[in-house]
């Protein structure tokens, strides 16, 4: 089903890795744990795992960079199958909440990414018409994303000389939330002339045009999206709704009678607790959102309705991602990968707590009925019971990933025979030569570029990495800057950027860490590593310095005046590894190469075909 594409072939320790993970699968483990030190080829070693176990696999990633990076090499690796992108749509978000000690009240605000929308659409459907499909994902695809079987019993599913009336079809289309237009066609957007519809399904990949004739279907075509030519004509097609969220009309007058009981228990406790100001304010708000939803079948924040829309139980955990994935006999029948372990566990652990703190109090104020705590994320227990057989990928395994997993599998050997890169401690402040750590990498940045190679510098505030950008390009230093208030799309494009040359420096905080493939870069520098602290523990240090681990003269500089122990932690362990490599490498007469790797955009934004 899976047909892996490489120019290369399993190499270093990657066909012993792959062989135990595969023989473990087969066994029947449920946790299994690859720690493969920064630059063994985890992924190619994962690819390998997927083709030999053939079923749909989820990959899940601690942050949008790294999926966007797995999301290109994983397409690399199978350019037959579907691989898919889901991801926060989010390019900008603000949660609803509410601040009693200043009574403040912050509406929820977003701006979403069209772009990413239409992927995570793509990736939901194309679970639902195949099995040969890998979806790479953040954390986010543990959050309530609406009923699958309504998304799909909703579908649209048309077939050439099928009986079918213009206005009914209109009909159709606006009820799972296609817009009518008259002017230039736009993603889960349609027009109609006479009787002939165009339309652009929420996946966005193509133009689609049913013809009517004598009301009945007399053509199904896809169409070149320049030309309008028909590319091809269809026997039937399958439209699918514009939102994952999506209710029927029983569904929805059902819910309505259970929201207006909710809000009378609500209303009269609020009343006799004497909260008038709550109890006004909640019937007003409530009753709006149930007008809209009567009549046009959503209201802004309908998702904190979704128990009463999806007839659920209170407590009852929510659809997710994980819903549109096959179950066999009940049970879950794919692979999950989770990449960077040490980072997504604690993530996907800690969403549900995080969420409801902030939702108890707008319940607590009357902002929101208290059936609005089950629009939640998953707990971690009920991940596990919604997923099947677990790999972990990490350098850095924690407690949980060696304590759990019934074998780990390390992959010390690189492909290409690589060592960890030698590390240097400098003074923060170097006294004698009277300058200071950004006075000495401002140095190293000059002697690499001049060689034709990348610089890596992680800094412990953005607003440091912002400043030093500013200052280096004051410097005529080509550098950017890459963290967490960085639009998705963005970080991708700077990534490609950073590899193309277009710039030489890179500077970051905690995105700069884990998995970030980036072979050019020949110097990580690390400032002020003697910080005890989360962003200078000796996991984050070990992760840092494999960014150095891809290149042969790949070197790490940590400046630091004192020796911390998460320091002598971090640094034994790479010299423990180098150790290793060094003596694997003299009984086999082999010679370290750098990772050679095409640059290539990590999401490309598809043409309409």
């Amino acid at each position: 089903m899976f047909k892996l594409v490489a120019p290369y072939k399993p190499a270093g320790d990657q066909p012993e890795a792959i062989k135990r993970l595969i023989e473990g699968l087969n066994k029947g483990y449920r946790f299994q744990t690859l720690l493969g030190v920064t630059g063994s080829g985890k992924t190619f070693t994962m690819a390998n795992v997927i083709a030999a176990y053939n079923k749909p696999t989820l990959v899940i990633a601690p942050n949008k960079a790294l999926a966007a990076q797995l999301y290109r090499e994983y397409k690399t690796f199978f350019p037959e199958n579907e691989v898919c992108y889901f991801v926060s749509y989010y390019d900008y978000y603000q949660p609803e909440a509410y601040i009693p000690i200043t009574d403040t009240y912050i509406s929820k605000e977003a701006i979403i990414n069209e772009e990413i929308d239409r992927l995570r659409h793509k990736a939901t459907s194309a679970l639902l018409k195949k099995r040969d499909v890998i979806v790479v994902a953040s954390v986010s695809c543990i959050y309530n994303l609406g009923l699958p079987a309504n998304y799909f019993s909703a579908a649209i599913h048309l077939e050439l000389g099928q009986p079918l009336t213009r206005n009914d079809l209109i009909k159709q289309l606006v009820k799972i939330h296609f817009e009518r237009t008259n002017s230039d066609l736009k993603r889960g957007a349609f027009r109609v002339r006479g009787d002939v519809f165009e339309l652009i399904p929420a996946s966005g990949e193509v133009i689609n045009r049913i013809e009517l004739t004598n009301q009945k279907i007399s053509r199904l075509s896809i169409l070149d999206a320049t030309t309008r030519d028909i590319k091809e004509d269809l026997q039937e097609l399958v439209i699918l709704p514009v939102k994952h969220f999506i209710s029927t009309i029983p569904q929805r007058e059902k819910a309505i009678e259970d929201i207006k009981a909710e809000l009378k228990e609500r209303v009269e406790f609020f009343r006799k607790q004497k909260k008038f100001l709550e109890a006004e304010r909640l019937e007003r708000r409530t009753l709006n959102d149930l007008m809209m939803i009567k009549n046009l079948g959503y209201c802004h924040g309908i998702e904190n309705y979704s128990r009463h829309l999806l007839n659920k139980l209170p407590g009852e955990p929510p659809e997710t991602l994980l819903s549109y994935f096959p179950y066999q006999n009940g049970k879950p029948d794919f692979l999950t990968i989770i990449d960077e372990s040490h980072i997504s566990i604690p993530q996907i652990r800690g969403m549900y707590e995080g969420d409801r703190s902030r939702k108890e109090i707008l319940v607590e104020y009357g902002f929101r009925l208290p059936s609005a705590l089950d629009n939640r994320p998953l707990k971690f227990k009920e991940f596990l019971e919604r997923t099947g057989p677990i790999i972990f990928t990490s350098a850095t395994p924690s407690e949980f990933e060696i304590k759990n997993s019934s074998q780990v599998v390390e992959q010390i050997i690189r492909p290409t025979f690589l060592v960890d890169p030698p590390i240097e401690i400098r003074p923060v402040f170097d006294k004698k030569r009277n300058r200071s750590e950004i006075d000495d990498v401002i140095e190293e940045i000059k002697a690499t570029v001049k060689n034709g190679g990348r610089v890596l510098i992680n800094t412990l505030t953005k607003k440091t990495a912002e400043e030093l950008t500013d200052y280096l390009k004051n410097l005529k230093i080509k550098a950017n800057y890459m963290h967490s208030d960085t639009k998705t799309m963005e970080r991708a494009q700077i990534l490609t950027d950073f590899r193309k040359g277009k710039f030489d420096v890179l500077i970051g905080v905690n995105l700069l860490r884990e998995g970030l493939d980036l072979p050019e870069v020949t110097i990580v520098a690390i400032l002020d590593a003697d910080r005890e602290g989360f962003l200078r523990s000796s996991v984050s240090l070990i992760q840092l310095m494999g960014r150095a681990a891809r290149n042969v003269k790949g070197k790490i500089i940590l400046y630091a005046d004192t020796i911390t122990d998460s320091m002598k932690t971090a640094i034994k362990e790479a010299n423990r590894r180098r150790l290793i490599q060094m003596n694997y490498n003299k009984k086999h007469h082999v010679t370290p190469q750098s990772i050679q790797k095409e640059v290539r955009d990590l999401i490309e934004k598809e043409e309409l075909k």
